[in-house]
């Protein structure tokens, strides 16, 4: 059961990440890219995202 609430976390979270990453002001390729990688490199992807890409990334694709 407890696997399955933390799986349940992980598809919002990467859920979210996605929508976030799509309302960047940049380049669709590179959105997508970003995307892309973020799903499939799961918690990792996410810690990544959260902890250092959320506010350095959009400014490094453009």
């Amino acid at each position: 059961m407890i696997g399955f609430i933390i799986w349940i976390i992980g598809v919002i979270l990467t859920i979210k990440a996605v929508i976030e990453i799509m309302q960047w002001n940049v380049n669709g390729g590179k959105k997508l890219l970003v995307a892309i990688l973020v799903l499939l490199i799961s918690w990792i992807g996410l810690a990544v995202y959260y902890f250092w890409g959320k506010d350095n990334l959009p400014q490094m694709l453009r």
